[in-house]
């Protein structure tokens, strides 16, 4: 038997109404959850000496329930007669003082304030069924008498689903005139209601009639299931709560029916005390068979930017040898503190198995898992804000074996390390005091710095300590990469470039960048920092690009594309020496794009070669301008013997033996340096035309 409308029009029809009530005859339709459901909330606004007006009263029980516990002053009104009809008949005898009325909601015939409470259970969801002008006329209409109907500070409690175009309509109509705004979630998941089709949940919002105060700000509040409340001056902060707790619930009615093999699903979890997700869960599912069934994986503060757990083919392979069907992740939040691993386990348990695959068995415990039963340190040192690049977080991450690492995030990417630097503990000068944690300018925090490092023995001028070498960096971030060069390569000047300034400051404060007369920093932008450098004559050994970009449409994090264009090469080309060299960091997962920056790179430099890394998108790209003089092409190994299965391009021996006399020169000046450049070597080659 059909009951729902065929059309959104029908929702404002008498007609239809008529048609539902007398199919439905005098069951009960109860929208959004029933009396046991919505108690525990109403009760903390309707009192039993209220004058209570039900809009759209329907066939509902809500009101005999409320009039049977002590409210006697229930009016109840609806657009349609039989309902009316249908309703006095049922309750004259055990009600006799329960009114029913035919009587449209949006031209209400009831004296100016006659109503301390207005009770309205899915009544505004079956009117304003979109955002359209008319549509919102209507509501304007109903919201314009509800607020005359009502007693100043009386409340209009609504039950609704709070879709979308609701949520923004009541956000902005009842903020504007004054009136606070509360939002519970209602807690409908038993309900014995076997009619109930509706899987969104159910919210109960309270509006409370205030006359408006001149430079009144919003009040806005959400209430979670503990009767905690939270305060927010945001109406878009509020938007995207009441949209996460929405999520929350799609998905997981979702996952209780299926599996979602090749599909992972995230989802995050708040307290009221914070805005910024306690928890945030991956669910992956794996599609083989003899698996268990279900577990929880805890990620250890600060290892959430691991591969194995911050990427989709990490989380897979994470999944797949733990031996699990449905392994869900779970990321702790750098803006909350936690205990222990135990405390943890007890916040997440009842949570996670509303998150348990089809089949699995109610009262089975859940496994926790981790990499041990530590949940990690993590310190935020510094907060603050760019005006070019957002909201950043300057944090120290105590990892495995003890070692910490400091860390730059922008929280536009929070699972993204933006730059790293490894501490290391030093004493204080005469052995007075206690030691301090300071950068450890010997570490390189990514395979790409290894590789830029080892691409410097295409230049004959790299090893030779006595011969002066001039370098141009654009994209200092946390200052690691020109750190370690400043360090270990005596003879190399270093002008680093950044746009941003607040960056520039934290590599200063945080990341232990000190200028000097080899070592500059320039805020600039850097296409113009070339092209000005050009115009005064300057000739470079060295350009390394490694810049990020914003725009994260292009399929291209990095460089931006401005920094790839034929136009923009021929510039780095004007700059650098015939024997000079350029290096750029590569993140692009657009591969018919990638090799179009590649063509044109090699249309403005004639030798292009690459290396890539196994489980990582970043591609080192050297450029040369001319083919370097190297060292005799006969490979040579450190004992001076010759080595069998070299290189065969002779340019690549060549290569290898001035990094192996690089590798020595670095060894020499800091014994406590660990990167292997000759290991490095593996996979660089030539880019075909």
């Amino acid at each position: 038997m059909n009951l729902l409308p065929q059309n959104y029009k029908d929702f404002h029809s008498a007609e239809y109404w008529e048609n539902f009530f007398k199919k439905r005859g005098t069951k009960a339709f109860e929208w959004y959850g029933e009396y046991p459901e919505l108690c525990g909330v109403l009760h903390k606004y309707v009192k039993t000496a209220d004058n209570i007006l039900m809009i759209g009263c329907g066939n509902s029980v809500l009101s005999e329930n409320l009039f049977d516990v002590g409210h006697h002053n229930i009016t109840n009104i609806d657009i349609s007669d039989v309902v009316v009809r249908q309703m006095t008949e049922r309750n004259k005898e055990q009600r006799p003082e329960m009114k029913y009325l035919k009587m449209d909601a949006l031209d209400m015939e009831f004296e100016d304030s006659s109503f301390s409470v207005v009770l309205d259970k899915g009544t505004l969801d079956a009117l304003m069924v979109d955002d359209s002008e008319a549509v919102n006329e209507d509501i304007n209409k109903l919201f314009c008498e509800i607020g005359r109907v009502l007693k100043l500070g009386g409340r209009y409690v609504c039950i609704s689903l709070m879709q979308d175009h609701i949520l923004n309509k009541v956000l902005q109509y009842f903020p504007d005139i004054g009136w606070p705004v509360r939002i519970h979630k209602i807690d409908t998941e038993n309900s014995e209601n076997t009619d109930k089709d509706f899987h969104l949940p159910v919210f109960a919002v309270v509006f409370t009639k205030f006359k408006k105060m001149p430079n009144m700000k919003p009040i806005l509040e959400i209430s979670n299931s503990e009767d905690k409340l939270s305060r927010h001056n945001d109406v878009d902060e509020v938007k995207t709560l009441i949209k996460e707790v929405q999520y929350y619930a799609m998905i997981r009615q979702k996952l209780s029916k299926r599996n979602l093999f090749g599909e992972q699903v995230s989802l995050t979890l708040f307290t009221s005390a914070s805005t910024e997700p306690r928890y945030t869960l991956h669910v992956v599912d794996v599609p083989e068979t003899g698996l268990r069934k279900f577990a929880i994986f805890i990620v250890p503060q600060g290892r959430e930017t691991d591969w194995l757990f911050g990427s989709e083919e990490g989380r897979n392979h994470l999944a797949k040898s733990a031996g699990f069907e449905r392994l869900v992740v779970v990321s702790l939040s750098r803006h909350h503190t936690y205990v222990d691993m135990e405390s943890v386990k007890q916040e997440l348990s009842l949570k996670v198995m509303e998150l348990a695959p089809p089949g699995y068995k109610e009262g089975v415990q859940i496994p926790f898992l981790s990499l041990g039963e530590d949940i990690g340190s993590r310190t935020v040192v510094c907060e603050g804000h760019s005006e070019l690049s957002g909201d950043y977080i300057v944090e120290d991450v105590v990892a495995d074996e003890g070692q910490t690492f400091r860390r730059l995030i922008f929280t536009s990417c929070p699972n993204v390390i933006q730059s790293e630097a490894r501490l290391k503990l030093e004493g204080k000068k005469k052995g007075k005091g206690k030691k301090k944690h300071v950068i450890d300018n010997s570490y390189l925090a990514s395979h790409y710095y290894v590789a830029m490092v080892t691409g410097l023995g295409f230049l004959n001028s790299a090893v030779n300590k006595n011969e002066r070498l001039s370098c141009v960096l654009i994209g200092l971030g946390g200052g690691g990469l020109p750190n370690f060069l400043h360090q270990h390569i005596p003879q190399m000047e270093i002008d680093s470039v950044d746009i941003d300034p607040a960056i520039v400051e934290v590599a200063r404060k945080w990341f232990g960048y000190q200028e000097d007369q080899r070592q500059r920093a320039h805020v600039a932008d850097g296409i113009k920092f070339v092209q000005d450098a050009i115009k005064q004559g300057q000739k470079k050994d060295i350009v390394i690009l490694d810049v990020d970009s914003k725009d994260r449409t292009t399929g291209m994090s990095c460089p931006p594309l401005p920094f790839v264009t034929p136009a923009f090469m021929t510039s780095v080309k004007d700059l650098l020496k015939d024997s000079g060299l350029l290096m750029i960091n590569v993140v692009c997962r657009d591969d018919k794009l990638k090799n179009q920056v590649f063509q044109d790179i090699q249309e403005v430099f004639p030798y292009v070669y690459t290396k890539d890394f196994t489980d990582d998108v970043n591609t080192v790209l050297y450029a040369l301008p001319s083919q370097p003089v190297l060292p005799d092409p006969t490979y040579r190994s450190e004992t001076g013997g010759k080595k069998k299965g070299g290189p065969v391009d002779p340019l690549i021996r060549g290569l290898s033996a001035n990094v192996s006399v690089l590798q020595k020169n670095i060894k020499d000046s800091n014994s406590s340096v660990s990167v292997d450049l000759v290991e490095m070597l593996q996979g660089i080659q030539l880019v075909n035309r």
